[in-house]
């Protein structure tokens, strides 16, 4: 038995029953494959590799080999592998993924020229109608080169996608792993939320008490990046506001920071003008309801007693519907009351006095770093429950809002 039946959906099963090929091109960037194909299959990619004779040069077939699971195409022979993985056949491949790509290889696909194995797997799969994602890497003067440029601007019309270079050391250098992996992970997901602009404010505000000290909340942040990703892998357009204490927001996902809820206020005033009218907004964060009165300066320290005067601040979320009245909201009620009916109609009463489309309620007491237990309810009073990491309640609460909204167009 193969090794990669050990890791294979290990990581999810969100590319189960795809069939992926991967086309290996002379590029230094070659020797990061095998980790880029062992992580599709962790997601549950069936991975078929292909190597032009350069590309064999700097990587082993065999290390790639073990990679896949799947044994190495580094030339045709009689069994037409372009055509039994990429011709119009039953069970063709689900994507071709040219990484690296070298200049070479990007103007030999445009121009239809054959003359290693991976070009001629793209003349037969763009032939077909197979979906392409290329991954450049060269030298930046080569990217730069206006031939090479213009052969992009073709490709892409053509249909195929582009994963951007990362730029540095004078290079356009191979993106990274986790990120060539989303990028698949979007364009096979079916695209349920393609169209969908999506909007998802998370994290904690900071309030001042003078110019070093502030009130905060434990609000991570974590519940809203993944409904940012989960969104973004189902074709969104996704724009995340995060306080400044939100961490590992993946480099893919545009982002927007905020700090006090003064600043988050001024941010969703001008959001119109800076991204454009969210389709979809989910209210994850933990926003202050009482903020110091700011003290100039900063307090001595030492003093044996501190007292704080503190005062209301704006409510963001009702400002975002008076704005934004076509948009889907969806608000968070969190509560530590340890009693799910009471909980339930404190959700329910703060979504009718937002009118919001949908809140999801949790209570603090049931929330462990791996795992939470969520209500989404609806304004016909609706709750669903579900347990799970943030990832499946993610999930689940996107398909429930796009569910909601499909219904208020019958």
């Amino acid at each position: 038995m193969h090794p990669t039946h050990d890791i294979r959906s290990s990581r999810s099963g969100l590319l189960d029953g795809k069939k992926i090929v991967i086309g290996i091109t002379g590029s230094i960037a070659a020797v990061e494959c095998v980790k880029l194909a062992r992580e599709l299959v962790r997601h549950g990619a069936d991975v078929h590799a292909v190597m032009t004779p350069r590309a064999c040069e700097i990587v082993g077939p065999y290390a790639i080999e073990f990679g896949t699971g799947n044994q190495v195409i580094t030339e045709l022979t009689g069994a037409v592998e372009h055509v039994s993985l990429c011709g119009d056949v039953e069970g063709r491949a689900d994507l071709i993924l040219v990484a690296p790509c070298t200049a070479n290889t990007l103007g030999k696909m445009v121009c239809g020229i054959d003359d290693s194995p991976v070009t001629t797997f793209l003349t037969t799969g763009i032939g077909t109608g197979i979906p392409v994602l290329v991954v450049p890497a060269m030298h930046n003067t080569m990217y730069e080169h206006p031939k090479v440029r213009e052969n992009i601007k073709t490709a892409g019309e053509m249909g195929v996608r582009f994963v951007d270079p990362v730029f540095e050391e004078k290079k356009a250098k191979m993106a990274t792993v986790p990120r060539i992996v989303e990028e698949v992970i979007r364009l096979l997901g079916g695209g349920s939320m393609a169209g969908e602009r999506v909007l998802v404010v998370t994290g904690a505000t900071r309030e001042p008490v003078d110019d070093m000290r502030f009130l905060t909340n434990r609000a991570t942040g974590r519940t809203g990046v993944s409904l940012a990703v989960q969104a973004w892998r189902r074709g969104a357009d996704v724009l995340l506001m995060a306080g400044e204490n939100v961490c590992d927001i993946p480099s893919h996902i545009e982002q927007m920071r905020f700090r006090s809820t003064r600043d988050l206020l001024r941010k969703v005033e001008i959001l119109s003008n800076e991204w454009g009218a969210p389709s979809v907004a989910y209210f994850s964060a933990g926003i202050s309801d009482y903020a110091p009165v700011k003290m100039e300066g900063k307090m001595p320290s030492g003093e044996k007693d501190m007292k704080l005067d503190l005062e209301p601040t704006p409510k963001v979320i009702e400002r975002f519907r008076k704005l934004f009245q076509d948009t889907f909201l969806v608000g968070y009620k969190a509560e530590s009351l340890g009693d799910s009916t009471e909980l339930l109609k404190r959700a329910f009463r703060r979504l009718k006095e937002v009118g919001m489309d949908g809140v999801v309620a949790n209570d603090l007491s049931d929330v462990t770093e791996n795992s939470n237990q969520i209500f989404f309810l609806t304004p016909s009073k609706e709750a669903f429950k579900v347990r799970g990491s943030k990832d499946e309640i993610a999930s689940f609460i996107l398909e429930k809002t796009m569910d909601l909204k499909g219904k208020e167009h019958i």
